[in-house]
C-alpha cells in the first residue's frame, strides 16, 4: 500500500475550485497506459469531403448515378454431362457522366479452371472455397461474343474477367449498348461452396449460381471494379431485370429466384393446384411429397421442359434443378396487404427429424419479420433449396446444407434470406466490404431469433467480457479488411460475429434502441438498390442518430482496437464516507466506451453510475465522485458485462476486511 493525492476539479462557468486534496490509503494501479486520446478522438476520421455524388450527410447526392444491365438468358442443363450451355444477351446503360471505351465482365466459373487465381491460391488444407488436390478442371467455354445487332467483339479474357471492346465509346448519361454471349461450362461439385452438385438417392441436385457472365460495377469510387474471383469476396453487381428460360429434364423440378411464368406447362394438374393453395396459405402445403417423388406421374411426361421466370430489380439470378426435389410452400403476408410465396425444395434425405419439413415455416416467418423491422420484401417468391453448401443467397432463392436441422436449419435459413436486405437491396461491394452485408445480418440474425417461436431458439449471448478475448485477438486482421486479405479462419469472426457484436453494442449501450433503429433503417432506405460504401453508412448513423461515433467507426472497424476499463482505486472525500466516495478509474487500452460502475455500500445498496464516452475525450485516468453517506464495500465496472472488456480481473474493487 502506497499514499496517494488525488486533486478532484469541478470547472463551472470559466471558474476552476479545488474540492478537496486528502491522503487515502488504496492500492496503486501500476499498468502503464496504451490509450491516447489524441488518436481515439481525432476529428479527421473521413478522407474525403461530401461531394455531388455522396453528401456529407450519408445520402446520395443529387447527382448521384449508377449504371444498369438487363438479362435475357436461354440455358439447357444436361444432367448426365453436369453441362450447362446458355446465350445470354445483356442490355447495357451507362448512366455515369463518363464516355466508355470498354465494358469489364465477371467470369466467377474460371475460377474453378486449373489455370484460375483462386484455384492457384487455396491451402493445401481444408478450404471453404476449394481442394488444390481436385482434378477438376472448369471454368467458362466462350463460343462467340457479339456487340448490338452481330458484330464479333474483340475481348480480351484474364481469369476471372473479361474486357470487351466496344466499336464505338459509349456515350454518357443514358448511352446504351448489348452484348450477346454465347457459352457453356462444366458446374463443379464444390463450387467454393456457393454453387454445386450433390448426390441423392432419387438424383442430383444442382444449385447453379455464378453461371453467366455478368457485367461488372462501374462506379464513382473506382471506375471499374475490377476485383477477381477467388472465394472469399462475394459479389458487386449492378440492378437490373431478368428473364430467364431454363430447359431440363422432364423429370426435374427447377426452382429459380424470381416469378414462374408457365407453371400449368412445368406441373401437373394437381401440383399447380396444391401450388395455388400454397399461395393463400398460412400452413405449409405439401406441393410434391416424398412417396411422389419416386412416382413417374409426378411430373408431366417428355424428355424436356423449359421453365419460364422473370426477375426484376435485382442484381444476380441463380437455380435449382432436380428430380428428388419434395416441394412444399405456405404464404408470405405484408403489411402492404401484398403477399409472396415460401417454397422450400429438398430431397427425402432432409425430411424429418425436425429438419427441412419445417423449412417453408422458417422461410415464411423470417421474411415476415425482416419486412415488418426494416422494408417489405420484394421478391414474388423466396425460396429455401437444400444442397450441399454451408448456405449462400441470391435475390429470391437461398442454398442451405441438406444436413441441417433444428436450430442449425433456422440459424442459416434466417440468416440468408435476412441477406435479401444486405446485400440484395442495399448493393454494397461484398468483394471488398463483406462486414457491410455480413455483419449487419448477424446483427439482425440475433433479433429475428429471440422473436421466432416465442424463442425456440433463441440463446442470449451472454457474458461479452469473455467474448471480447476473441473479438479483439491481437492476431486479427481490421473488420474493414478486404475477405482476400484475411485469413480464411478469421473471416467468420471479422465479416460476421465482430461487426454484428458491434451493431449490437451500438444500438442498445451507446446510442439506444431508438436512436439506432430510425439511423439504421435510414441507411437501407436511403441505399435501396444502390451502392453504398462504408463512408455512407457511416455518416448516415452520424447524422440521424446525431452523434460523433469516429472513435467508434475508428477503433472497432478500421483498428483491431482492444478495451481495457480499471479501477484504480476508490476513497473519501476528506476521508469521510459521508462527504461521498471518489472512484478513480483508468483506460488502459487504445479503445474508449462509456462507462457503468455499480457501487455497493455498506447498507447492501446498489447504486449504478453512467458516465459518457466523453470523459476519455482529453484523458486517460478520471476520477469522479458520487454522494453516498455510508462506507462502500464493492465498485464494479461493467456489472452487466455487456462491453467488450478484455481484462475484467480489474474492473471490481472491494473494501479490505476490518
Amino acid at each position: 500500500m502506497k499514499k496517494s493525492l488525488i486533486i478532484l476539479s469541478i470547472i463551472s462557468i470559466g471558474t476552476m475550485s479545488l474540492v478537496g486534496i486528502f491522503p487515502t490509503l488504496t492500492t496503486a494501479q501500476t499498468v502503464a497506459s496504451k490509450y491516447d486520446y489524441k488518436e481515439a478522438f481525432s476529428p479527421f476520421f473521413y478522407s474525403n469531403n461530401g461531394n455531388e455524388y455522396r453528401s456529407a450527410s450519408g445520402m446520395p447526392g443529387p447527382k448521384y448515378w449508377q449504371n444498369a444491365v438487363d438479362y435475357k438468358i436461354s440455358a439447357r442443363l444436361n444432367d448426365q454431362t453436369n453441362e450447362i450451355t446458355a446465350t445470354v444477351i445483356m442490355e447495357y446503360t451507362n448512366n455515369s457522366p463518363d464516355l466508355l471505351d470498354f465494358i469489364w465482365l465477371q467470369l466467377d466459373q474460371n475460377m474453378f479452371s486449373k489455370e484460375g487465381r483462386g484455384r492457384k491460391i487455396v491451402p493445401l488444407t481444408r478450404s471453404r472455397y476449394g481442394n488444390a488436390l481436385s482434378d477438376f478442371d472448369g471454368g467458362y467455354d466462350i463460343k462467340s461474343v457479339k456487340i448490338g445487332s452481330g458484330a464479333a467483339a474483340e475481348h480480351l479474357i484474364t481469369d476471372t474477367r473479361m474486357q470487351v471492346f466496344l466499336p464505338e465509346p459509349l456515350k454518357p448519361n443514358g448511352g446504351k449498348t448489348s452484348i450477346t454471349i454465347d457459352y457453356s461450362y462444366i458446374v463443379p461439385t464444390h463450387g467454393a461452396d456457393r454453387t454445386g452438385v450433390l448426390e441423392t438417392q432419387n438424383g442430383k441436385i444442382f444449385a447453379i449460381a455464378q453461371w453467366f457472365p455478368r457485367v461488372a460495377v462501374y462506379d464513382d469510387i473506382l471506375g471499374w471494379n475490377v476485383q477477381p474471383y477467388t472465394g472469399p469476396g462475394e459479389f458487386y453487381l449492378e440492378f437490373g431485370d431478368y428473364d430467364v428460360e431454363i430447359t431440363a429434364p422432364a423429370n426435374h423440378i427447377v426452382v429459380m429466384g424470381g416469378e414462374l411464368l408457365n407453371p400449368n406447362e412445368v406441373y401437373t394438374p394437381e401440383q399447380v393446384k396444391r401450388l395455388d393453395h400454397a399461395k393463400k396459405s398460412d400452413k405449409t402445403v405439401m406441393i410434391r411429397s416424398a412417396e411422389e417423388v419416386i412416382q413417374p406421374e409426378s411430373r408431366p411426361k417428355g424428355k424436356e421442359l423449359t421453365w419460364r421466370f422473370r426477375l426484376e430489380n435485382a442484381h444476380d439470378v441463380a437455380w435449382a434443378s432436380s428430380p428428388a426435389f419434395i416441394i412444399d410452400g405456405a404464404k408470405i403476408n405484408l403489411e402492404s396487404g401484398k403477399t409472396a410465396l415460401a417454397l422450400s425444395a429438398y430431397p427425402v434425405e432432409s425430411n424429418g427429424g425436425n429438419a427441412w419439413e419445417r423449412s417453408t415455416e422458417y422461410t415464411k416467418a423470417s421474411v415476415e419479420f425482416y419486412s415488418q423491422l426494416l422494408m417489405e420484401y420484394p421478391y414474388p417468391v423466396a425460396i429455401n433449396v437444400a444442397a450441399d453448401i454451408g448456405g449462400m443467397e441470391y435475390p429470391a432463392i437461398v442454398f442451405c446444407s441438406y444436413k441441417s436441422k433444428a436450430a442449425g436449419l433456422w440459424g442459416v435459413t434466417d440468416h440468408e434470406f435476412g441477406h435479401i436486405w444486405f446485400p440484395m437491396i442495399v448493393g454494397s461491394n461484398e468483394r471488398l466490404h463483406a462486414w457491410m452485408d455480413e455483419g449487419f445480418n448477424t446483427f439482425m440474425n440475433d433479433l429475428s431469433t429471440e422473436s421466432f417461436n416465442n424463442g425456440e431458439y433463441y440463446r442470449p449471448m451472454g457474458d461479452a467480457n469473455r467474448l471480447a478475448q476473441a473479438l479483439t485477438r491481437p492476431d486479427l486482421e481490421p473488420v474493414m479488411s478486404a475477405p482476400q486479405n484475411m485469413q480464411e479462419r478469421n473471416i467468420g469472426m471479422l465479416a460476421y460475429l465482430k461487426p454484428g457484436f458491434g451493431l449490437r453494442l451500438l444500438r442498445d449501450e451507446i446510442l439506444g434502441p431508438e436512436r439506432f433503429d430510425r439511423a439504421f433503417k435510414a441507411y437501407l432506405y436511403r441505399w435501396a438498390y444502390k451502392h453504398p460504401t462504408p463512408d455512407d453508412f457511416f455518416r448516415t448513423i452520424e447524422n440521424v442518430a446525431g452523434e460523433n461515433l469516429s472513435w467508434f467507426w475508428r477503433g472497432w472497424f478500421k483498428y483491431n482496437w482492444r478495451l481495457d476499463q480499471a479501477i484504480r482505486n476508490v476513497t473519501y472525500q476528506d476521508n469521510d464516507p459521508a462527504n461521498g466516495v471518489l472512484i478513480t478509474i483508468d483506460n488502459l487500452e487504445k479503445l474508449p466506451m462509456p462507462v457503468v460502475v455499480d457501487i455497493t455500500t455498506k447498507g447492501g445498496e446498489i447504486h449504478r453510475v453512467k458516465l459518457p464516452v466523453e470523459i476519455w475525450e482529453r484523458n486517460t485516468s478520471w476520477t469522479f465522485r458520487y454522494p453516498t453517506t455510508e462506507q462502500v464495500i464493492a465498485v464494479q465496472l461493467d456489472p452487466d458485462k455487456v462491453y467488450p472488456d478484455h481484462n475484467p480481473d480489474n474492473n471490481r474493487w472491494e473494501a479490505p476486511a476490518q
